[in-house]
Formats: C-alpha cells, structure tokens, sequence
C-alpha cells in the first residue's frame, strides 16, 4: 500500500511539473513571438497603405476642384457682386 501511495505521488508531480514546464514554454513562445512577420511583410503594408492612400486623395482632389470649387467660386462672385 505504502509503495502504492509513493507512485500516485511521484505520478501527480510528474504531471505537475510537465503541465508546469509545457504552461512556461507556451509563454514564452507567445511573448516571443519571432515568427511569422518580418521585415518584407511590414514593408508591403505599409507601401499598401501607402498607395491606397494617394490614390483616395487624388480622388478627392479630383471631385473637389472640378465640382466643388468653381461652384464655391461662383457663389462668392454673386455675393461680392456690387453691380446689381
């Protein structure tokens, strides 16, 4: 029986001290975190974002000099106007 008692025992720090070890080494593979991402992803996001970017300023640019501004341009002309 004691013998009995002495594997149970050995067999619950065994499993403790394994998930212990298996808990620390998911840590610090998630603290870590070295793989996946480097330099060249990050380079082509950013130039991503870069372009998409320029290309919805040119857009706005685009819609609001020829639509906006002259129309903007004619309303204060009218407003100014001393003529009339």
């Amino acid at each position: 029986m004691k013998k009995l008692f002495k594997n149970v025992t050995n067999s619950i720090k065994t499993t403790a001290a394994n998930i212990k070890s298996s808990v620390v080494a998911f840590n610090r593979r998630a603290v870590c975190g070295n793989a996946g991402e480097g330099y060249i992803d990050t380079a082509v996001k950013v130039l991503i974002a870069v372009v998409l970017g320029a290309l919805v300023l040119a857009g706005l640019y685009a819609i609001l000099n020829d639509t906006v501004m002259p129309t903007v341009t004619e309303k204060i002309n009218e407003m100014f106007n001393y003529a009339g």
